[in-house]
C-alpha cells in the first residue's frame, strides 16, 4: 500500500470536510476517528485511478489566534502539514481572498511541500472568473471545483495523484520489515536501540525524509531484517491531543510500510484505549502483528502476574485476541530478541498456503457438525473452501446463499481455521461466493 498522505487545510467553513467526504465517495469510508476536545480529526484511505493514499481532514486553521479552541486546531493542522506528502489548501470563491488566507498561504510557501490551491464553491462555468484573484496567494494556478456538487472533482484528483505511484508499483525489499509502533512514551526508541545493539550489528542504514521514520537494517541469526522505527516523536505540540494526533499519523504510515507490526504496550502503565486503537488500526489494515509488553522490569510480580496480565489484554482485545504476547524490558534487554523471533514466525504464518484437500478435510466436518443458521427459510449449504491468497491469507467459501451467512458464523469458521492451522498473530480474510 502506498504511504502517500494528503492533508486538507484551510480557514473555518470553506468546505474542507465536504471535500474530504467527496474524495472518499462515502461518509462510511472513514477508517479511523479520534474524538478530541476541539473536534474529530478524521483519517481515511482513498483510491483514485489505481492509486491509494491517506487523506486527513483538519480543523479550521487560524494562524495567529490566541483562542484556546483555535490554538488547538492550529496545532493539529500544523502537525498534519508536517506529516503530509501533499497539502490541499481550500479557499472560498464566494468570499474571495481574506487576510487569513494570506497568512496560511505564507506558511504553506515555506513548507517545501506540494501544495494544491483549491477554490471551492465554483458551481458553474459562470463562476470560473472568481479564481483569478487567488493567484495573488503565490501558490500557483488555482484549481476551481465544487465539493458539494462534485464539479471538476475528477480533474482535481488527476492533478493531486499524478506524482503518486500506482498500487503495487512500490518495489518491495526481500527483507522482512518490522514496524515498532505504539502510543508515545511506551519505549519504542529504547526497544529499537536494544534490538540494534552495538553498531557492528547494523548492516546498513536507510534514511527516510524529514517526515518519515528512519529504517535500520539489523542482522539477526544470519538474516537481515528492517526495523521501521517510529520513535522520533517530536513533542512540539502544546496540547496532549496534538501529540496523540501526530502519533497516529506516524503509526498509520509505519503499519502500511511493514510486513509485521510490533505493538508496544507499557506494562508499568497498564492498558488504555489508545493501545487498543493502535492494535485495531493494524488489524483493519490486515497487518500481521504481535504485542510486546515493555517495562516489565518495573512491575511488581508474583508467579501469576504475567498470566493474569495476558488474560486482561486478551479480554480487552476482543476479536483480536489471537495476537501473541511477549513481556520485555528494553532498558534491561530482557527477551528483546524474542520479539524478532516471534515476528519471523508470524511472517511465516501469513505466507503459508494450505492445500484445498487439506482444508476441506479439516473444515467440512466442522461445518457438518455445526451448520450455519439462516434468518430465512432457505438452508445455507457450504460446499467447499479454498485458499486464494496469502499476506494476508484469504479463504473463499463456496455456498448456495453467501449473503445469508451471519457474522457470528464467520467468526466460528475463522476460529476453526486457527484451531486446525495456527495463524497466530495473522488476521484472516473470509469471503463467501455463490457456488
Amino acid at each position: 500500500m502506498s504511504s502517500n498522505i494528503v492533508a486538507i487545510v484551510g480557514r473555518p467553513n470553506v468546505g474542507k470536510s465536504t471535500l474530504f467526504n467527496r474524495i472518499l465517495g462515502s461518509r462510511e469510508a472513514i477508517v479511523f476517528s479520534t474524538p478530541g476536545v476541539t473536534r474529530d480529526r478524521k483519517y481515511a484511505n482513498a483510491e483514485w485511478a489505481g492509486k491509494t493514499f491517506t487523506v486527513i481532514d483538519t480543523g479550521g486553521f487560524v494562524p495567529e489566534s490566541e483562542d484556546v479552541f483555535e490554538t488547538a486546531i492550529r496545532e493539529q493542522a500544523t502537525i498534519a502539514m508536517e506529516e503530509a506528502d501533499s497539502i490541499v489548501f481550500v479557499v472560498d470563491a464566494m468570499e474571495g481572498v481574506t487576510p487569513l488566507d494570506k497568512e496560511i498561504a505564507a506558511i504553506l510557501r515555506k513548507s517545501n511541500k506540494a501544495v494544491h490551491l483549491v477554490v471551492n464553491k465554483i458551481d458553474s462555468a459562470s463562476r470560473e472568473h472568481f479564481t483569478n484573484e487567488f493567484f495573488e496567494l503565490g501558490l500557483g494556478e488555482p484549481l476551481p471545483l465544487s465539493a458539494l456538487a462534485g464539479r471538476q472533482i475528477g480533474d482535481f484528483l488527476d492533478v493531486l495523484t499524478m506524482p503518486f505511484r500506482s498500487n503495487g508499483a512500490d518495489k518491495k525489499s526481500d527483507k522482512l520489515r518490522i514496524a515498532i509502533i505504539g502510543k508515545p512514551n511506551v519505549g519504542k526508541s529504547s526497544l529499537v536501540n536494544a534490538l540494534l545493539g552495538k553498531k557492528r550489528h547494523v548492516v546498513t542504514e536507510i534514511p527516510g525524509t524529514t517526515r518519515d521514520p528512519i529504517d535500520s537494517v539489523v542482522k539477526f541469526q544470519g538474516e537481515e531484517l528492517i526495523l521501521v522505527d517510529t520513535a522520533g516523536l517530536r513533542k512540539r505540540a502544546r496540547v496532549r491531543e496534538s501529540i496523540e494526533f501526530y502519533s497516529v499519523l506516524r503509526t498509520l504510515k509505519s503499519i502500511e510500510n511493514s510486513d509485521v507490526a510490533v505493538i508496544l504496550f507499557d506494562g508499568h502503565g497498564g492498558i488504555d484505549k489508545q493501545d487498543l486503537h493502535i492494535a485495531d488500526a493494524a488489524m483493519q489494515r490486515h497487518r500481521a502483528s504481535l504485542i510486546a509488553v515493555n517495562k516489565w522490569d518495573l512491575v511488581e510480580k508474583s508467579t501469576q502476574t504475567a498470566h493474569e496480565y495476558e488474560l486482561a489484554i486478551r479480554r480487552n482485545l476482543g476479536l483480536n485476541d489471537f495476537l501473541p504476547i511477549v513481556f520485555v524490558s528494553a532498558t534491561e534487554k530482557q527477551r528483546v530478541h524474542r520479539v524478532l523471533e516471534m515476528a519471523r514466525e508470524i511472517h511465516k504464518e501469513q505466507c503459508k498456503r494450505i492445500g484445498t484437500n487439506k482444508l476441506n478435510e479439516a473444515i467440512l466436518p466442522e461445518i457438518a457438525h455445526y451448520p450455519p443458521k439462516s434468518s430465512s427459510p432457505k438452508e445455507i449449504k457450504i460446499k467447499y473452501v479454498t485458499q486464494v491468497k496469502t499476506r494476508p491469507p484469504m479463504f473463499s467459501f463456496f455456498c448456495n446463499e453467501p449473503k445469508l451467512v451471519q457474522e457470528s458464523y464467520k467468526r466460528f469458521l475463522e476460529n476453526k481455521l486457527r484451531e486446525h492451522f495456527g495463524y497466530s498473530g495473522v488476521p484472516l480474510m473470509l469471503v463467501f461466493k455463490q457456488k
